[in-house]
């Protein structure tokens, strides 16, 4: 076998020895709850603002915190107490179906302008 042959070889046992305990100290530290939520700490809710802005509602204990998330990092806009507070109730609106938005923005370019039947007609 050539130095070379012999250099890859190892190289590459090496790399796939370094992947494998990689993998293994992964294993061990999720069955050990490593980034597990602990305590009274949990999420609220989420706004998105736009790709890097978001809202976030925590709730710390009785309290639910409304934090700004942005490039600069995070900021505590406002505080809400729990009483009289029913965050987990309130309804959820739901998202539009992109055929709907899609269905909806064709009927308002297909309708006709001023005037009876003149232009395209109107396909339902």
């Amino acid at each position: 076998m050539s130095p070379v042959t012999r250099y890859v070889l190892e190289t590459v046992v090496t790399l796939l020895a370094i992947i494998a305990l990689g993998a293994l100290v992964l294993f061990a530290a999720r069955r050990a709850g490593v980034g597990r939520v602990a305590g009274p700490l949990s999420l609220v809710g989420r706004l998105p603002l736009d790709g890097r802005r978001a809202i976030y509602l925590v709730r710390v204990g009785k309290t639910v915190i409304v934090v700004g998330a942005s490039e600069a990092g995070l900021s505590k806009l406002g505080e809400l107490s729990d009483e009289g507070l029913e965050l987990d109730d309130a309804p959820v609106p739901a998202a539009s179906p992109f055929a709907a938005i899609l269905a909806r923005a064709l009927r308002r370019s297909d309708a006709p302008a001023s005037g009876a039947g003149e232009g395209k007609p109107h396909v339902d």
